[in-house]
């Protein structure tokens, strides 16, 4: 049986445990202080990093848990994992619901329940190939910026303790509108920082998460499809496990207004093309690299199923959004690296007043409300909000690619 989570262990992180094994030993008394007893609610908890610190924070015994994501399926399979997991401690109040979290039904929740002493928001779109037309970028800003918005007001009337919601490495220097998105989400939720306490995480890849380039190669296996990734994109990578930590130790023991990244190192960057090449091994095949997708697509149809060797394409990086590499801060930005021993901390940062981010979204709205609005218009007025936004249309995304 391939085990994936020593697969990920010995090829993708080169870390037999957890790089936050540390740091949750160190701060274990304020973290179970903070949580024990405590009502949390998870937002987008049904996804690959929302659960992931779900299972972190059961592990500290909190009175209550609410999970609300749009995917059944998902939140079926959490309930499962959670209660079949041995050792790991389940509240007796632990509720999933399938819903927005922009919906009115949620916003009754969230009044009955007066509140939650922690709240953390993981429902996003966080694909750089959800950016492709004016639709799919209307949408994109709509879920990640300005339902968020609707959710920090709500959030007012009954304020939370710990509230975390996630960013990513994207959201520094940003190239792509997923990206740009994320940094106008820190700025957003910022501002609401002498509110309620607001941090976030700017993240590395998770390993083989819902959706990913990785994940889609163990269903590529399954159903005799040849594998693809790109060769000169490098990236740094995180544990499933490992996210949910991050996200737990930012939520708990950061101060109000910073954000959290891991501390990895340049060295240890990969493509995707070399996970590929050890995930083919590992799964006991010979690769045959194709020269492109129509050869790979026929040399899979045509082998047997007994076959050990498997075809996989590799391709240089041409659509629009993509970073050749990744960083977790900017010029500028006040950085700690001593607080934590795997954890890295943006304490201080240029952010936008309330005033400044209620004109954007209301420039935003406004762009959506025309008809015949373009992306290229979207784009403008993100690059207004965020000068270094260095954005290039490449008239190619990654729905064009395998």
């Amino acid at each position: 049986m391939f085990n994936l989570q020593q697969f990920i262990a010995n090829h993708v992180t080169h870390r037999s445990a957890s790089m936050f094994v540390a740091d949750i030993e160190c701060n274990r008394a304020t973290l179970q202080a903070e949580i024990e007893d405590k009502s949390v609610c998870v937002i987008g908890g049904a996804g690959s990093i929302g659960s992931s610190f779900i299972k972190a924070m059961l592990r500290f015994k909190p009175k209550k848990m609410v999970v609300v994501d749009l995917n059944e399926n998902g939140l079926a399979e959490l309930v499962r994992d959670v209660r079949s997991t041995e050792g790991l401690y389940c509240p007796d109040e632990f509720r999933c619901y399938t819903l927005n979290f922009a919906d009115p039904i949620f916003e009754c929740i969230f009044r009955e329940e007066k509140g939650f002493d922690i709240v953390a928001n993981f429902s996003a779109h966080k694909h750089v190939r959800s950016e492709k037309d004016r639709y799919s970028v209307r949408a994109l800003i709509e879920n990640n910026d300005i339902k968020a918005k609707k959710l920090m007001d709500l959030l007012c009337v009954y304020p939370p303790k710990h509230f975390f919601c996630v960013s990513t490495d994207k959201a520094a220097n940003p190239v792509n509108i997923m990206g740009a998105s994320k940094r106008i989400m820190e700025d957003l939720v910022m501002a609401y920082n002498k509110y309620y306490k607001v941090t976030t995480a700017r993240f590395a890849n998770v390993a083989f998460s819902n959706g990913s380039l990785p994940d889609g190669w163990l269903h590529r296996l399954q159903k005799k499809q040849p594998l693809a990734a790109p060769s000169d994109v490098k990236r740094y990578f995180v544990s499933p496990e490992e996210s949910g930590q991050i996200c737990m130790l930012a939520c708990i023991l950061g101060n109000g207004g910073e954000v959290f990244f891991p501390k990895l190192g340049e060295e240890q960057m990969l493509t995707f093309s070399a996970i590929c090449d050890d995930f083919v091994k590992a799964e006991g095949f010979t690769k045959e690299e194709c020269r492109n997708d129509e050869e790979a697509k026929l040399y899979a149809a045509q082998m047997s199923y007994e076959s050990e060797v498997y075809p996989v394409v590799y391709f240089k990086s041409d659509t629009t959004g993509e970073k050749a590499y990744e960083e977790f801060y900017v010029p500028g930005e006040k950085v700690n690296m001593n607080r934590f021993a795997a954890l890295g901390v943006v304490e201080q940062t240029i952010r936008r007043n309330m005033d400044e981010v209620s004109h954007f979204f209301r420039e935003l709205e406004g762009i959506f409300q025309v008809e015949d609005f373009t992306k290229a218009q979207v784009v403008e007025t993100i690059k207004k909000f965020i000068p270094n936004f260095e954005h290039e249309e490449k008239g190619k995304n990654l729905d064009q690619k395998m």
